[in-house]
């Protein structure tokens, strides 16, 4: 089954910009997608990155850019009639059996929600369904599914649906990745506190502003 992996190539991971630099976070994206790679290399799925602009550095998978907004770029790998995983590129804890779950769940969709209502990878084999990746996106998704009469499966699984958006995230990546992911942030000094009787990250060198945020 091909599979298609969204990339933002020019301004990623925007809301880790308290604790990481533009071009950590540049990396650090690049980590979670090679990660993405590596779980997806043994199993069936066929990847192709779908970048918003050409990446500099080469990378062991198909490429292509798009710089469609992204319910669009997706719509039209649906519209090609042929089954498509559609896995998002901040899952840096995916493995290959959880990938293997998802693409062996009957359904003419199949969704594996994420925390906080998005949704984290998806298998299309329907073209009649589309793509609404704003706000809630598993609730509207399942909505769509519904009002095209479309049969749905779900795959509830951690390890899919940790997706790393914010600071508070990367406490799971130190905890439970194995892959450049967990490597780049112990590298640049990321480690494991407890507060309160709470693990929580930290960064050596960091100073914790009036709020409580890490600030370099």
């Amino acid at each position: 089954m091909r599979a298609v992996i969204p990339f933002d190539v020019s301004t990623p991971k925007q809301r880790l910009s308290p604790v990481l630099e533009p071009a950590e976070r540049t990396a650090f994206a690049r980590a979670m997608l090679q990660d993405v790679l590596d779980a997806m290399a043994p199993t069936p799925l066929e990847p192709t990155v779908l970048a918003t602009a050409p990446i500099e550095d080469s990378i062991d998978a198909s490429t292509r850019v798009d710089d469609r907004p992204l319910d669009a770029a997706i719509d039209a790998e649906i519209e090609a009639g042929t089954p498509v995983a559609v896995i998002m590129a901040d899952l840096p804890l995916v493995e290959p059996a959880s990938l293997e779950r998802l693409a062996d769940t009957p359904g003419d969709v199949v969704f594996a929600p994420g925390r906080g209502g998005g949704t984290n990878a998806m298998v299309v084999r329907n073209p009649a369904f589309s793509v609404d990746y704003h706000g809630v996106s598993i609730r509207d998704h399942r909505s769509i599914a519904h009002e095209r009469d479309l049969s749905v499966g779900e795959v509830d699984s951690y390890r899919l649906g940790t997706d790393i958006d914010a600071p508070e995230d990367l406490l799971e990546v130190l905890l439970h990745g194995a892959g450049e992911s967990r490597t780049f942030l112990c590298d640049a000094g990321f480690g494991i506190e407890t507060r309160s009787g709470r693990g929580t990250v930290r960064r050596t060198g960091d100073e914790a502003d009036s709020s409580g945020t890490p600030r370099r």
